[in-house]
């Protein structure tokens, strides 16, 4: 059984696009905000597949809306009290779904921003039709309704680029790959250990020199730069190739007193204040971070802010 989170608002813990597998052998994957209510509609689930196994009333479900209210003295209660309210699609995959799947899963690992739609009686897949960027990548419409259709684009709404392929770099890509983000790794360093190391990023590639870096990142209010070479001098042409591009979010990884030389140097060789302002640095929250994984965090916390501000 897919269960898909089909819109959400208040304080409920499962937002649109949340999605969980309930499989027949009771193997759970994902999620749909979890407590009480995932519990309740797993249960669900796993009775209306014994029931579509023995041929009882779960062999006529293909797809179903269920709302699921967080107030104990709502008819749809879900049995959590936080406020707020979803809306949860039951999907039952059969064996005559697998070539939909196959299709979603090569959508996913070749980056295509294919079309999922699931309604009341149907599950497919399509070829993106020059949707906007602009536009929410899920929808739902009648969703109070038998006849509801339920669409979401899929892959990567957000970029995340990393320059520099060190430990830090190798424990921020393994952290935001758990995030919805596609990350774009570069470094001018072929046979560095830990870009041998990195299994996370969706991409990596070898520079020669980092003044050309600007050719190879895309600015756009989905794209998030974290720069963190080797030192000052390989940072510093990094800025300067992409001082001029807008960015969700740009940060440099580096000590105050260093970025502040810095930034003062390029002040007075004049660079734009303005610009030069956008820069995020000491990069991340202030949690006196020390070791990568601490400093992957703080960036991944910074980063999460900006994004859901």
């Amino acid at each position: 059984m897919l269960l898909v989170v089909a819109e959400s608002s208040g304080s409920s813990p499962g937002r649109q696009g949340y999605k969980m597998a309930v499989g027949v052998d009771g193997e759970l994957i994902g999620s749909i905000g979890g407590g009480v209510m995932e519990v309740n509609l797993v249960e669900e689930s796993r009775l209306l597949l014994r029931d579509a196994a023995t041929g009882g009333r779960g062999d006529t479900v293909t797809s179903r809306m269920s709302e699921q209210v967080h107030r104990k003295d709502s008819q749809d209660a879900s049995g959590m009290i936080c406020s707020g309210k979803q809306s949860v699609i039951f999907k039952l995959l059969t064996p005559e779904n697998s070539s939909i799947i196959d299709t979603i899963i090569g959508a996913l690992k070749e980056g295509r921003r294919d079309v999922l739609t699931i309604t009341s009686t149907g599950f497919s897949v399509r070829p993106p039709d020059g949707e906007s960027e602009t536009n929410p990548k899920s929808k739902i419409q009648n969703p109070k309704s038998e006849d509801f259709t339920y669409t979401e684009q899929l892959g990567f709404r957000d970029d995340l680029y990393i320059i520099g392929g060190g430990h830090c770099a190798l424990a921020l890509s393994e952290l935001m790959s758990k995030m919805d983000f596609h990350i774009s790794l570069f470094d001018d360093r072929p046979e560095l250990n830990t870009i041998e190391k990195n299994r996370f990023a969706h991409a990596i590639q070898i520079v020669d020199s980092y003044a050309d870096i600007g050719a190879e990142v895309s600015a756009s209010e989905h794209s998030y730069v974290v720069v963190m070479t080797l030192g000052y001098k390989s940072d510093e042409a990094v800025i300067r190739a992409l001082i001029d591009k807008d960015f969700k979010y740009f940060g440099v990884l580096g000590s105050n007193a260093k970025m502040s030389v810095m930034l003062r140097k390029l002040s007075k060789e004049g660079l734009p204040a303005e610009k030069l302002e956008r820069i995020r640095t000491p990069i991340g929250i202030p949690i006196h971070s020390r070791t990568p994984e601490e400093i992957a965090i703080s960036i991944a916390a910074e980063i999460i802010a900006v994004k859901n501000a």
